[in-house]
């Protein structure tokens, strides 16, 4: 109903489990920053560290910003962006956005930003927490 609406998803390749996320009215980086921290939080509570770790992501505006690159860097992350647009060198992130759309009702309807938001909040904890994950 209000327009366009970005949806930011960090997913663990090991456990396959999403560890952050966030809907944003814009392509800003402020979306995909949200997502982020809420990943290193998510492994900070686990206590998993995240020197060494692989981010790997499209070659999208905000992924590659210094604002980005610099927040994983600062916690000792190993970036890795794809070569070109090809979406199957990116095949887990479009995996993900085709889970959530096609199996947890997370699509395109018109609705509110908060009622997507509220969606894809609810479809992001029942994938974490009620399907079984292949890695």
């Amino acid at each position: 109903k209000e327009g366009f609406a970005y949806l930011s998803l960090l997913t663990d390749a090991y456990s396959r489990c999403i560890v952050g996320h966030c809907l944003h009215p814009t392509l800003e980086v402020d979306g995909p920053l949200h997502a982020l921290h809420q990943a290193f939080t998510f492994y900070r509570e686990h206590q998993i560290e995240t020197k060494g770790m692989i981010h790997h992501s499209d070659r999208g505006i905000q992924y590659a910003c210094g604002l980005y690159t610099s927040e994983l860097q600062d916690r000792g992350c190993r970036i890795s962006m794809t070569q070109t647009g090809d979406p199957l060198h990116n095949a887990l992130a479009e995996r993900m956005n085709n889970t959530l759309k096609n199996s947890w009702s997370v699509s395109s309807e018109r609705q509110s930003f908060e009622e997507a938001k509220r969606s894809v909040d609810r479809a992001v904890q029942m994938y974490n927490e009620a399907r079984p994950h292949q890695a």
